[in-house]
């Protein structure tokens, strides 16, 4: 009775429906954002969802989730999709309804007719979490799309008068490339059932994925065609050759296979078609598991319950463009990592293997670099422990079976693709660790990490150990991977001190402190060294590209990249009115966008600022480091008044797997970890009239903002449970124990509120 008495209520049924009806899933599928608006589960395998566009590689960077929402085309629907990255792939098993007569090439998505690719208009979409429809004009179908997580299902409904056909197309990615699939299979089995793989090459080399696919009507003709071979002879094989209408299996590159279904026109035809890392067995045991029927209504309520339950992770009062903006951002912040693995347990390994995982679900689509940050951090707040036990436990996992002996970098699809920087597996297990989540081998993550960290091979690590950074003259982008580098292993040490580990802590803390070997202080900034030990000159700090110091960013964005030890930051500059110097320098300069226009990823420009990528994210939180945190108030209000909003074009850049999203739903929520890992999270301010984690121990946190209003952009005090809280900061037990965090809010900035030294937030060196 006493443990039921601690334990706050959970959401109420209403809070959960009106927290799902609140979701725009078209938010980010224009400008840069990169979602797409298909159906899928939490954490979903499946991803079934619009593809309006099939670009050439060269031009595919704006179609990376396959849908873009200024199209007016869709090729198809496919199961899998990326959320908000900066890269094409997926795209697997392209799936068309087609009514009349069956073309077997895309044609230009601009000139209707010229192939298989529909029309649209969005007046006729609709797109809920877990379900999507839209009317195909040309052919006058109408097409739903519901998920399980392994299962995608499509209920076509067909006009009268037209044969009915469904088209599957097994040459298609995000992206045109030659040679990227490698061989591919489909073949009609004497159920009725259609099953087939296909292996691909591009961003992961050599993925491999399995299908089976079932239709809630007999197949009454089929055709499969490799139009490698067939095109030639439109379809009419010459002597010696089979006609693709009699084959039952067709194997090649180049599979395109179209089913009849007579008796369909004016009526409704449901599709289901399953998954599998491993195999098309597999992939008839998903199909089995999860949908065995037809019930397309029954599976989208599922969709809808799922989601519905997860969304209620946080109540928001707010209003209405508020409130679709909130409950948007925890939406795409719910969508990965992607569960990896068959009913069974069985999945394939980065060493092409397959592995079966023993007490956890198994997950990929590890986006490390952008997800570190924000989204993980989240993720420990409104899902159960059991949700990061499991990223762990497949983290551990897949170094296990790496053939480098590394924890991931950015995978999918149990491929390591080898993207971004930095080791930041490091600080996903670090964080979990350090705030109570251990549904693992603590001792073998930690000799994961150290192991990770002391891979010589990988990307100037044995510099870096034998130097203290990695030298631009030996290993590009030196002076970002030197301090990411330094971040990770301040990680490191944390959890190692925490298990009482003291040697591999004192080890990686001295290795933490490697940020201070790029720090010029002759210019402010964060620069690359030779191995001589002198700065690479000539040195532009508005320089941004492959070729110089930096990832993905300048000198302007990256000099700022010490979260682990903001306070020695400030002392190298000089002390905090320094600093803030510099950042008001970072903010209030003239940038003329067209500097990046060769960086794709640097957008959401304000002055230096670059919201629209990660390397940013962090720094208009630091002013409450060097005791103004009323700056951090004003510039979290500018920043959230011109880089979001509940529009197809509302996210400045990529979403990065929920990175963006997670930024804006804690900077709403008004806290941020700046250093995950810290257990601390920064206080900026609130966007939202009041907020209310379940958090996952069951306990309830509220958060009122008191008189928020744009008159009132400030913070002038804040209480914790009543108590006065005078610290700029939030530490992780706090929120978990439940209670209220109360802000109230005032026109003028107090600059009185958690300026003092031992009010500011966790540094390594204070």
């Amino acid at each position: 009775m006493l443990m039921a008495v601690g334990l706050a209520q959970a959401a109420s049924p209403e809070a959960g429906r009106a927290a799902y009806a609140a979701v725009d899933p078209f938010i980010g599928t224009g400008g840069e954002g990169h979602t797409f608006p298909g159906a899928v589960r939490p954490f979903g395998m499946v991803q079934l969802s619009p593809d309006t566009r099939i670009q050439p590689r060269k031009d595919a960077y704006g179609w990376a989730a396959g849908y873009r929402h200024d199209d007016s085309s869709i090729v198809g629907f496919s199961h899998t999709h990326f959320s908000g990255t900066g890269h094409s792939d997926l795209g697997d098993v392209l799936v068309l309804p087609i009514s009349g007569d069956v073309q077997l090439e895309r044609g230009d998505p601009d000139v209707p007719g010229s192939g298989y690719t529909a029309r649209f208009s969005h007046d006729s979409e609709v797109a809920e979490p877990g379900y999507y429809a839209v009317t195909l004009d040309n052919y006058d179908i109408r097409a739903e799309l519901t998920a399980s997580e392994r299962v995608g299902v499509h209920r076509y409904q067909f006009p009268a008068g037209k044969p009915a056909h469904v088209l599957v197309d097994l040459r298609t990615s995000m992206y045109d490339y030659p040679g990227k699939v490698l061989w591919s299979r489909l073949r009609l089995q004497p159920d009725g059932t259609v099953t087939g793989y296909r292996k691909t090459r591009g961003w992961a080399p050599g993925r491999e994925l399995y299908f089976a696919m079932r239709f809630s009507r007999p197949v009454t003709g089929h055709a499969f065609h490799d139009t490698e071979q067939d095109v030639p002879y439109k379809g009419f094989p010459p002597p010696g050759h089979q006609d693709p209408r009699q084959r039952a299996q067709g194997e090649g590159r180049q599979l395109v296979g179209s089913f009849d279904f007579d008796g369909a026109a004016g009526d409704s035809l449901v599709v289901k078609v399953a998954i599998s890392p491993v195999s098309e067995a597999g992939a008839i045991a998903n199909l089995d598991a999860e949908v065995p029927g037809f019930d397309f209504d029954a599976v989208r309520e599922g969709a809808r319950e799922a989601w519905t339950q997860a969304l209620s992770a946080v109540e928001i009062q707010a209003p209405e463009d508020d409130r679709k903006a909130a409950y948007t951002a925890l939406y795409h912040a719910l969508m990965g990592p992607s569960l990896f693995m068959d009913v069974d347990g069985r999945y394939r390994g980065p060493d092409g293997a397959v592995h079966r995982a023993e007490g956890f679900r198994n997950h990929s689509t590890f986006s490390l670099w952008d997800t570190y940050r924000a989204l993980h951090p989240l993720l420990t707040l409104v899902q159960p422990a059991a949700r990061t036990d499991d990223f762990v436990n497949s983290l551990l996992a897949s170094r296990r079976q790496s053939p480098y002996g590394m924890l991931p970098v950015w995978s999918f699809h149990g491929q390591e693709t080898w993207c971004m920087i930095g080791y930041h597996a490091v600080p996903v297990i670090a964080d979990a660790y350090m705030k109570g989540i251990r549904g693992y081998d603590a001792d073998e993550a930690l000799e994961a990490m150290v192991a990770t960290a002391s891979y010589g091979p990988y990307d100037g690590i044995a510099q870096y150990m034998e130097l203290g950074y990695v030298p631009i003259d030996e290993e590009g982008e030196a002076a970002s991977k030197t301090l990411e580098y330094a971040y990770d292993d301040w990680t490191i040490a944390r959890m190692a001190e925490a298990m009482g580990r003291d040697d591999i802590a004192a080890r990686f803390t001295r290795r933490a402190g490697n940020w201070r070997h790029a720090f010029d202080p002759a210019t402010g900034f964060m620069r690359a060294r030779k191995r001589d030990g002198s700065f690479r000159e000539p040195f532009d700090p508005t320089a941004s590209g492959y070729g110089t110091d930096y990832t993905e960013g300048n000198a302007w964005q990256y000099s700022w990249y010490v979260p682990q030890d903001v306070a020695g930051l400030i002392q190298a500059h000089g002390g905090d009115d320094q600093l803030v110097a510099r950042l008001d320098q970072v903010f209030d300069a003239q940038v003329d966008p067209s500097i990046f226009e060769h960086m794709e990823d640097i957008t959401g420009l304000i002055g230096w600022y670059a919201h629209g990528n990660e390397p940013s994210h962090h720094v208009a939180y630091l002013y409450a480091y060097a005791g103004q945190p009323w700056r951090t108030q004003e510039r979290l209000a500018r920043i959230m008044s011109t880089q979001y909003k509940p529009t197809p074009d509302g996210l400045a850049g990529n979403d990065d797997l929920g990175q963006m999203s997670a930024w804006y739903l804690f900077t709403a929520l008004g806290f941020y970890p700046v250093a995950p890992g810290s257990n601390e999270y920064v206080i900026g301010r609130p966007f939202l009239p009041e907020a209310t984690l379940n958090l996952p121990n069951g306990k309830r946190f509220r958060i009122v903002a008191e008189g928020l209003s744009a008159a009132h952009p400030y913070v002038g005090r804040v209480t914790l449970d009543g108590d006065p809280l005078d610290r700029a900061y939030l530490r992780h037990e706090e929120i978990m124990a439940g209670g209220e965090l109360r802000f109230v809010m005032q026109a003028n900035p107090n600059k009185d509120w958690a300026t003092a030294p031992d009010q500011r937030p966790y540094s390594m060196s204070r």
